[in-house]
């Protein structure tokens, strides 16, 4: 069945096991999908923000008024890179113990402190630090993420990450523009250069903590309630429609651990009240559907062994080195466009050059969620077959790859030919982290805060491997060179990983 423009705002079909929505209410707010969606997408573009807040200024008023080289700029950019990678990493394995709204909320809370230190900055040493721990944001991802797979079902589990990460991930072009112009106005009311960029942090720190307070307090774990109760819950919608749950479904996670108010089996009259056994809007499943659900896709809490087996299976290996290439590079190159334009079209100077290279992030209004809606359609229309999802996947990866080798071949020094070409690249780079979080859900979907990290995390290391690639380029000035290098690992790596198959064999739920 396709969409249809009430899908925008009125309350969606649900799956009636785990209540996860069969459409996305974009425009409804009020409906907890709808409000679950909103603060998904907004508090990471906040987060993403104030996370490059620093690059805007410090090709040209920050760079000077600490005194900094080329390459101690560079440096700074590596940094900032290397601490998201680490909370990444962390971040994942917490989403399934804690939840990600938690998670979510106390990273924003938690990186606001070091956004609020950061006009205490004087050298490069304070820069390296600051960034470092202002990087905590960046983490942010994984908790937006998992959040949204968790109240999203799988036919628009793709749309859905897609669209909160490119409008998170559009934070990057925003950041390009107000940055400046708050910089700007500051100076215009007479402050010198180095009071305005120090007071211009006092604008995402305000925002950081917003979000953070917000999607605290108004928002649930999960579309049953408490993240601590999402089994319980799965096993009683599936008696509430008539399956057996107690004999043919072993609901992953401790389910006889149940509040004290049960005994020998009976659940309270309290409890009873709590817990909602029909419900409207339900979409129509199977009983097999409905038993496989929720013996595959309840995430579980994670174990060692467990997260071992998740960590080294190839489907994980394929969405990390593939991640590390699209976000990864999308990072490197957020970092440094500005100087990039500014080296190769002297006239436009700071603010111009950084309204140009805000282009390549706001894009990701669209060109992300492009990627997960394509992927989402092809799916539906080649049989829910995965191996579509990640041949997209690789086309963007590849495609990419050959416009960076041309970027850097060519080095443009014509600003249409330029910005085209970047422009074009960026749909395809962005389009294919939309694309890679489309078939996130889908594999090993118990763990599905693992994955989720693991794969953020390879974004951020390909972050800092090509961040790298730039810095040690003609000491971080052969930004050409480093673009057709970058395209030539894009295109190896994406032809490299073809042959894993989408999900592992045997997998129980998510197809």
């Amino acid at each position: 069945m396709g969409m249809k423009f009430r899908d925008l705002y009125a309350a969606p079909d649900v799956n009636p096991v785990n209540r996860k929505a069969r459409a996305i209410p974009f425009l409804n707010p009020v409906d907890v999908y709808g409000r679950v969606f909103f603060f998904s997408w907004f508090g990471f573009m906040i987060a993403f923000w104030a996370w490059y807040a620093f690059p805007p200024l410090l090709t040209h008023t920050i760079k000077y008024d600490l005194h900094l080289t080329p390459a101690q700029v560079a440096n700074s950019n590596i940094v900032s890179l290397c601490s998201t990678l680490l909370v990444r990493v962390v971040a994942g394995p917490l989403c399934d113990q804690f939840g990600p709204r938690k998670v979510f909320g106390y990273l924003l809370l938690l990186g606001a402190i070091p956004i609020g230190l950061a006009p205490l900055v004087q050298n490069a040493t304070g820069l390296y630090i600051s960034r470092f721990f202002i990087g905590i944001l960046g983490g942010t991802f994984v908790p937006c993420q998992v959040w949204s797979t968790g109240f999203f079902d799988k036919n628009v589990v793709g749309t859905a990450n897609a669209l909160t990460g490119g409008f998170g991930n559009a934070g990057g072009g925003i950041t390009y523009f107000i940055m400046p112009a708050v910089y700007d106005s500051f100076v215009a009311r007479g402050h010198s250069a180095g009071q305005a960029w120090r007071l211009t942090f006092i604008v995402p720190l305000i925002m950081v903590i917003i979000s953070g307070v917000s999607l605290l307090l108004l928002c649930p774990d999960t579309p049953t309630g408490k993240w601590s109760e999402r089994h319980l819950h799965a096993k009683e919608n599936l008696q509430a429609h008539g399956v057996n749950a107690a004999v043919v479904v072993d609901v992953p996670g401790a389910i006889t651990d149940r509040a004290p108010s049960e005994k020998n089996g009976e659940i309270s009259g309290d409890d009873k009240k709590e817990i909602p056994v029909t419900f409207d809007h339900e979409a129509q499943m199977t009983k097999e559907e409905m038993i496989e659900t929720a013996q595959g896709e309840i995430i579980q809490k994670p174990t060692l062994g467990e997260a071992l087996r998740v960590s080294t299976s190839p489907q994980t290996i394929f969405h990390v080195l593939t991640y590390m290439c699209s976000f990864g590079g999308e990072l490197a190159i957020n970092s440094i466009l500005a100087s990039y334009y500014v080296k190769n079209f002297p006239r436009l100077g700071q603010t111009d050059a950084a309204n140009w290279a805000a282009m390549f992030g706001f894009l990701n209004f669209i060109t992300r969620p492009l990627g997960g809606v394509v992927s989402d359609l092809l799916y539906k229309y080649v049989s829910k077959n995965l191996w579509v999802k990640k041949a997209w996947i690789l086309t963007c990866g590849i495609v990419t790859g050959v416009l960076l080798i041309i970027i850097g071949r060519l080095n443009p020094h014509d600003e249409s030919t330029m910005f085209g070409l970047i422009g074009l690249m960026s749909i395809f780079l962005e389009a294919g982290n939309g694309a890679n979080f489309s078939l996130v859900p889908h594999v090993h979907p118990f763990a599905n805060g693992i994955l989720s990290g693991l794969t953020g995390a390879g974004g951020n290391l390909g972050g800092v491997v090509f961040a790298v690639i730039f810095r040690f380029m003609d000491q971080g000035t052969n930004y050409a060179k480093a673009f057709w290098v970058i395209g030539c690992i894009h295109v190896g790596v994406n032809v490299g990983v073809a042959w894993i198959k989408p999900i592992p064999t045997g997998q129980i739920g998510g197809h």
